[in-house]
């Protein structure tokens, strides 16, 4: 009898093992992935030669930090001469508004000369009509008369003349206004040439946005790039996730913003809070046909779960990309975390 309970009790261990439950049950759900970081590459804007590097891989980077320097000899250099420019076109200027005035005071003088005329016109009418009236009483010769019509018509030839003027001195300020209008404009395409200058001196210092960590130096200095070449490669420490794969009958049940909770397999005595923040609309790794139901469990949907950058600040020098582990998720809101996946890492 012994032998035989013996018997029956190593088979039922035997069947307990084969058939016994694994994993967290169908309210939990979970998937393997590696720690990732948003890449950022450090470009240069111009083409030019690197003059220096001032971080090397490996270190830790803040917002604002020079990490590189290109070559500036050449736009300081056409900066100056932008700004002599500037300086030309603003004596221009002065020189048109100065030509303005003049030609205003000579209308001033053509319009008093203009009425100078106007009396010596209304003079002359007067007199010719006065010689006219006594030649014709025969009190006065003919040729007084003949006089008097020329100065008359000589005095209306000066008036014209003088009319004239006042028009050549209208037209020469209009020419005067039109030379301040184009040094003006001289003026805003130097400057605008010194503005755009000076934002290439200022984007020839390569800097840093945000804190991060240099992944790689892709080029050195002396080394000549094209606009857009890439000098360092960092990693965004404040935007650090984990990407996992989960099949459609649990992806379709995880929400945005949705507790993870992640464990590395360098670090499996902590329990690291997350929160998904993707979720793929198309399925990975989908065969051409889907027919039926053990075909469409291959699909696969990936998931992004986002480490809170709170906590990621207070660890920055332990944050490593590339480390592998696993990410568990709650699907069913009733359920408690086991207390092996209770998070024990705060912010």
């Amino acid at each position: 009898m012994l032998i035989i309970a013996g018997v029956v009790f190593i088979a039922g261990v035997l069947v307990w093992l084969e058939f016994r439950p694994e994993g967290l049950g169908d309210g939990f759900a979970s998937g393997n992935g590696r720690i990732e970081a948003t890449e950022i590459d450090i470009a240069t804007k111009q083409a030019g030669r690197i003059e220096a590097v001032l971080v090397g891989e490996g270190e830790q980077v803040e917002p604002n930090q020079l990490l590189a320097r290109m070559d500036m000899k050449v736009l300081e250099a056409e900066l100056g001469q932008a700004r002599a420019q500037v300086r030309q076109a603003e004596s221009a200027t002065r020189t048109a508004q100065a030509q303005v005035a003049q030609r205003q005071s000579e209308k001033t003088a053509a319009e008093a000369v203009v009425l100078q005329r106007n009396a010596e016109l209304s003079a002359a009418h007067k007199r010719y009509d006065r010689t006219r009236a006594l030649v014709a009483r025969n009190a006065l010769s003919r040729q007084q008369l003949d006089d008097d019509l020329a100065s008359l018509e000589s005095t209306e030839a000066a008036l014209a003349a003088a009319r004239a003027g006042v028009l050549s001195a209208l037209a020469a300020i209009e020419a005067a206004d039109s030379k301040v209008i184009e040094s003006q404009a001289a003026i805003e395409a130097a400057s605008a040439t010194v503005d755009k200058l000076e934002a290439d001196l200022e984007d020839s210092q390569l800097r840093s946005d945000r804190v991060a960590r240099v992944q790689y130096r892709v080029a050195q200095p002396g080394e000549v790039l094209p606009a857009g070449g890439v000098v360092l490669n960092l990693v965004d420490l404040t935007d650090v996730y984990m990407t996992f794969f989960l099949p459609e009958r649990q992806a379709g049940r995880v929400a945005l913003g949705a507790d993870v909770h992640l464990v590395l397999d360098a670090a499996p005595q902590y329990v690291i809070p997350a929160n998904v923040s993707y979720v793929s609309s198309v399925a990975q790794f989908t065969p051409k046909t889907v027919e039926t139901a053990s075909e469409r469990e291959k699909l696969m949907f990936r998931v992004k779960a986002r480490i809170d950058p709170a906590l990621l600040e207070k660890h920055l020098d332990k944050v490593k990309t590339g480390l592998p582990g696993m990410a568990y998720l709650k699907l069913d809101d009733t359920l408690d975390w086991p207390d092996e996946l209770k998070v024990n890492v705060t912010p």
